[in-house]
């Protein structure tokens, strides 16, 4: 069974609604030659409300409810009725936490859980009525945490247990868990959340912990883009990165990564693939081991507030690579300053109203395919 598994995480906008729900159940499927685990997100919008319901009440949350119960509406009465009973449960659970009247991260941490929560129960329901022998399973049971409320931290060790000791009957038997991502507990079975957008590290935390064969991240873009789409209208999806880029574009503020997600990983060479649940056909980009010779080609170009970086194994060598990438530094802005904090990376900083203005012009000068020495081709 080790090694042989597949973990697949599907983002807030992959289960958005009943559309996006049946694409995931039927990625799912064509997956089922392997054992597999479900990791999922909480429908969008859902855990930014949850957090406003700390200020503005547990009524705000009506609508979001019904729109589990619109999706459950799809699979029959039964399914909608046990939904029902899941909403209600949760409105008078976070109801009861706010009359308390303790504002704090711990209370935050409880009452954002209930959208992953919901979630993953949702998608179990709907995995069982297309025939597909799915379980709930609650994260908390998976994510041992230490007490860092808003932010905790994994106990690597317990998560590997308790994560075999939960799903490894499951996957025998031939069920398919399924679990929120974004949230795990203390050893005194406290919730906490492992910060916002986390769901892909609970995806890797389980991944490693089963050994598993690969890790898919399902998400609303075809993978990794050469740059920041919001700034760049002719971004390419960036077909393979080592672990070392992916870490750096994930810390650089990449949007189809959390920051964290490579770490669990790399020690077990666990290949990550980044895809788009709306098109599935497309490849998306993989993340493992070793993407290319470190040669000093540039990957992507990201940037975090005031920090510019250009991304790629080899950057800070010697290489002809590297040295054709700063000449092209050079000539679009000999005052800019370029630095490497790792072997991955060219980094800058300059004033904020300029970061819009480098991002797109080095998109132009290192991934537009022009003739000419200075320019760079992005192997995509």
């Amino acid at each position: 069974m080790a090694g042989n598994i597949k973990v697949l995480k599907f983002g807030g906008t992959s289960v958005a609604d009943a559309a996006a729900f049946e694409r995931a159940v039927q990625i799912v499927r064509a997956n089922q030659g392997s054992p597999v685990v479900v990791i999922v997100s909480a429908m969008s919008g859902v855990t930014d409300a949850l957090i406003k319901s700390i200020r503005n009440g547990v009524g705000t949350l009506r609508e979001h409810f019904t729109r589990h119960l619109e999706v459950a509406e799809h699979l029959g009465a039964e399914a909608v009725s046990k939904c029902r009973v899941l909403t209600e449960n949760s409105r008078a659970e976070i109801a009861t936490l706010l009359e308390r009247g303790v504002v704090d991260l711990r209370t935050q941490d409880a009452i954002a859980s209930y959208g992953e929560r919901l979630g993953a129960a949702l998608f179990a329901m709907i995995l069982e009525h297309h025939g597909m022998p799915a379980r709930y399973v609650d994260a908390r049971r998976c994510i041992l945490t230490d007490g860092e409320h808003g932010n905790a931290n994994p106990l690597i060790h317990e998560v590997n247990l308790r994560t075999n000791a939960e799903l490894q009957s499951l996957l025998e038997s031939g069920r398919i868990p399924v679990l929120g991502g974004f949230i795990g507990a203390t050893a005194e079975g406290v919730t906490t959340t492992l910060g916002r957008g986390s769901s892909d590290y609970t995806a890797t935390l389980i991944g490693a912990a089963l050994h598993a064969s690969e890790i898919q991240i399902w998400t609303d873009v075809d993978g990794v883009q050469t740059a920041n789409p919001n700034l760049v209208s002719d971004t390419r999806t960036v077909p393979k990165l080592s672990y070392e880029e992916a870490k750096e574009l994930a810390v650089l503020g990449a949007r189809v990564m959390h920051a964290k997600m490579i770490g669990p990983v790399i020690d077990a060479k666990i290949p990550v693939r980044i895809r788009n649940s709306r098109l599935p056909e497309q490849p998306g980009t993989l993340i493992c081991a070793q993407s290319e010779p470190p040669d000093g080609t540039v990957k992507a170009i990201a940037h975090l507030e005031r920090v510019v970086a250009c991304v790629g194994d080899g950057l800070s060598n010697g290489t002809q690579g590297a040295a054709r990438v700063r000449h092209v530094l050079h000539e679009m802005d000999a005052s800019l300053k370029w630095r490497s904090t790792s072997d991955s990376n060219l980094l800058t900083v300059v004033d904020e109203e300029r970061v819009a203005w480098i991002v797109r012009e080095l998109h132009e000068r290192l991934f537009e395919r022009r003739k000419g020495a200075t320019v760079l081709d992005c192997r995509a």
